[in-house]
């Protein structure tokens, strides 16, 4: 017989959801800046895992705060890697001075 109580339902999703974030938290940042040859696992990835969390049935209201945190992360990561490879007045994204 199990005499351990019983967990509510969603409380086991909700503290393995609380681990992913914690766990996303602190390997995603140097996974993007990765080294000289770029990321290591790219920002579509990192995209993918959270939104997997949101399509979660048990994210409550902080974790969903937490993924929301992390995905502006991850679009501001895209950002800067975009003006790196595009800075502003470049012949390559600029069409000022073409005739």
């Amino acid at each position: 017989m199990n005499d351990e109580p019983s967990l509510p339902t969603g409380t086991l999703a909700s503290s393995l959801i609380d681990d992913d974030i914690a766990h996303i938290r602190r390997v995603m940042p140097p996974s993007l800046h990765g080294d000289l040859g770029g990321p290591i696992l790219p920002a579509a990835y990192w995209r993918r895992r959270l939104h997997t969390l949101l399509e979660s049935a048990h994210v409550n209201k902080t974790q969903l705060c937490e993924i929301d945190g992390l995905l502006r992360q991850v679009d501001e990561f895209d950002r800067q890697s975009d003006a790196r490879r595009d800075p502003p007045g470049s012949s390559c994204g600029s069409k000022s001075g073409a005739n």
